[in-house]
């Protein structure tokens, strides 16, 4: 028998899914067939057809829990949520603001685990439950100069999961995705011009940074049932990682 995915029937909320990783997530779940809500601060010029918009600041906590009743109470259900929404501009340790430090963990940190609380509300009360994936990122696991909250809240995340996977099981898998570089429209500002971009790419195994749908068929697979006996796990997409830097200096 094909193995096949399809997410028919299902609702999927992907949070910063109007563009960037977000959108490249929301599409591939689209893409299996998932009913698909998206949620950010400004909403955005265009989505495509089918698609929900809910206009939201998860750094709220209650805006964010109201956000997630709106979806359920617009769709029906709420069977997958994809806690996407994140991103740090690169700052010094030493002399970044208290202010920014609590916007950085708030987005990157806060806002996953009140979506994740009121999510699981919901999918504790289906009798199919649900899946929640968190988005996370390599800086979370290893030292980032300038985004040393960034790098700390991505680092809870991972604990979030681990602890979330086993407090809500059996009705609802918490899986987390280490997110490699990713080309988006704003890969510029890290990894300059498209020469740039490229040579950034070259020190990846595989040769190239991701695009933003390679992160989403790693969150389609987690919230299909061939991934239903995964949860708590830390699935790595980011294309072998990086070489350490001693190769570049040694007779290897």
């Amino acid at each position: 028998m094909a193995i096949t995915i399809d997410l028919s029937g299902q609702v999927v909320l992907v949070t910063g899914g109007t563009k960037g990783v977000g959108r490249g997530i929301a599409q591939r779940l689209a893409d299996a067939g998932a009913g698909v809500a998206v949620c950010s601060r400004t909403e955005p010029d265009e989505l495509p057809a089918g698609w929900t918009w809910f206009g939201v600041d998860l750094r709220d906590g209650d805006a964010a829990w109201a956000m997630v009743d709106q979806v359920v109470e617009r769709m029906g259900r709420l069977d997958v949520l994809v806690n996407n929404a994140g991103g740090a501009p690169p700052a010094d340790s030493t002399t970044a603001t208290p202010r920014f430090t609590e916007r950085i963990i708030a987005l990157n940190l806060f806002a996953a685990i009140f979506c994740s609380q009121r999510a699981n509300h919901w999918m504790q009360q289906q009798e199919t439950g649900g899946s929640i994936v968190n988005i996370g990122s390599v800086s979370g696991q290893r030292p980032t100069p300038q985004t040393a909250a960034y790098g700390a809240a991505k680092a809870g995340l991972v604990n979030f999961t681990q602890t979330t996977a086993v407090e809500w099981a059996p009705k609802v898998r918490v899986n987390h995705v280490t997110a490699g570089m990713v080309r988006t429209e704003q890969s510029h500002l890290f990894y300059g011009d498209e020469d740039g971009i490229a040579q950034v790419g070259s020190t990846v195994p595989l040769g190239r940074i991701a695009d933003p749908e390679d992160i989403g068929d790693a969150c389609v697979f987690l919230s299909s049932t061939l991934a239903k006996y995964v949860s708590g796990a830390n699935l790595a997409v980011h294309g072998g990682g990086e070489p350490p830097p001693y190769l570049d200096v040694s007779a290897l």
